[in-house]
C-alpha cells in the first residue's frame, strides 16, 4: 500500500521531499500535485518505473505522450534540440505556469523515448512539484489523474486520490486540494505555434 504524506506548497519540507525523492530513486510511482491536477511521476532515468505507468495508463511506452517536468529551463538543453529565440522568449513568459509546450527532441532522450521526435514539457507553478525535480536532480516522467467519470474528469480531493491509487503507486503526496483544469498545450516544434488544447494557461501569453 502507498504511503500518505502531507506536504505544505508554500513551504515543502525539505526531509518530505527527500523522501519523495528517494521513492523515485527506488524506481517507485508517486502522485504529486502541480499547478493544474495532480500527476503521476517517475524517474525519467528508470526503465522499469516508466514501464509501470504506461502499463497503467493502457499504452506501449514507446507512444505514450508523457510530460517531462523540469525545475527550469535549463533542464531543456537536455532533451530539446535548440530552440530559437522567439521559442524562448514564450516560454520565459509562460514558465512557470501552466502550460505543456511540445518541442523538437534531441539524441539525448531516454531510450524508451528515441522515436519520439518531440516532447512535451512542464514546468509547473508549483513548489512541491519543482522541489521535488530540483533534488532529484533530474526530470520525472509525469501523466495527469483522470477519473473515470466523464462528469468530474479530474479528481481534485488527495484523500479520495489515495483511496483510490493507494494499490496501484508508492507514495501519494496530499499538497491541497488539486485543479480540475489540465494544462494548457501549445505545439512550438514546427515555425508557428499551434495550440493543442486550450486549459488553465492563458494564450494571450502567444
Amino acid at each position: 500500500m502507498a504511503e500518505f504524506i502531507k506536504i505544505y506548497p508554500d513551504k515543502p519540507s525539505e526531509a518530505a521531499i527527500a523522501k519523495v525523492v528517494k521513492v523515485l530513486q527506488s524506481g517507485g510511482l508517486v502522485i504529486y500535485p502541480t499547478d493544474t491536477v495532480y500527476g503521476l511521476g517517475c524517474d525519467i532515468t528508470n526503465s522499469r518505473a516508466l514501464e509501470k505507468i504506461a502499463k497503467i495508463k493502457g499504452v506501449k511506452l514507446e507512444k505514450a505522450n508523457f510530460s517531462f517536468i523540469c525545475h527550469d529551463l535549463s533542464n531543456l538543453s537536455d532533451y530539446v534540440r535548440q530552440i530559437d529565440t522567439s521559442t524562448f522568449k514564450i516560454l520565459k513568459r509562460a514558465l512557470p505556469g501552466p502550460y505543456t509546450f511540445i518541442l523538437p527532441g534531441n539524441n539525448n532522450l531516454p531510450k524508451e523515448f528515441k522515436k519520439k521526435t518531440t516532447v512535451g514539457i512542464r514546468v509547473p507553478d508549483n513548489n512541491i512539484a519543482l522541489e521535488i525535480v530540483r533534488q532529484l536532480g533530474n526530470p520525472i516522467v509525469s501523466t495527469s489523474i483522470r477519473d473515470e467519470d466523464d462528469v468530474i474528469e479530474y479528481t481534485t480531493d488527495p484523500e479520495l486520490i489515495f483511496e483510490k491509487w493507494q494499490n496501484l503507486v508508492d507514495l501519494v503526496i496530499d499538497g491541497g486540494y488539486g485543479d480540475n483544469v489540465g494544462s494548457t498545450i501549445i505545439d512550438l516544434s514546427e515555425h508557428e505555434p499551434v495550440i493543442i488544447r486550450e486549459g488553465k494557461g492563458d494564450i494571450d501569453i502567444l
